[in-house]
């Protein structure tokens, strides 16, 4: 006896499509996340300053719409915003003084 496809109701159908959409916008944002994240490492281990300190710019800026939209959590954003930003200050402190700090560090 072949097996019945079980009954979903209306709403049921929506959430699976809406949680089908979500996962692939989470998945492409975390995506992008950890190319961002790897790009300000390989200009930190090229000690090249300026590109350090655009990539890093532009790391918290996307990590942070991140944690606004819901796809990872705020205290993730923050430990990954302050762990970079660390790595980021031995490069950007190597002769100026001048420490970068991250939006959420500012309070």
């Amino acid at each position: 006896m072949a097996a019945k496809k079980p009954k979903r109701n209306r709403s049921a159908m929506k959430r699976a499509r809406q949680a089908k959409k979500r996962e692939l916008r989470n998945r492409a944002v975390k995506s992008t996340i950890k190319t961002l994240v790897k790009k300000v490492e390989a200009a930190i281990s090229a000690n090249n300053k300026e590109e350090t300190e655009k990539a890093l710019k532009r790391a918290i800026k996307y990590i942070m719409k991140a944690a606004s939209k819901g796809v990872i959590h705020k205290n993730t954003a923050s430990r990954k915003i302050s762990r970079l930003t660390r790595k980021a200050n031995t490069v950007l402190l190597g002769s100026s003084g001048a420490a970068v700090t991250s939006p959420t560090q500012a309070a």
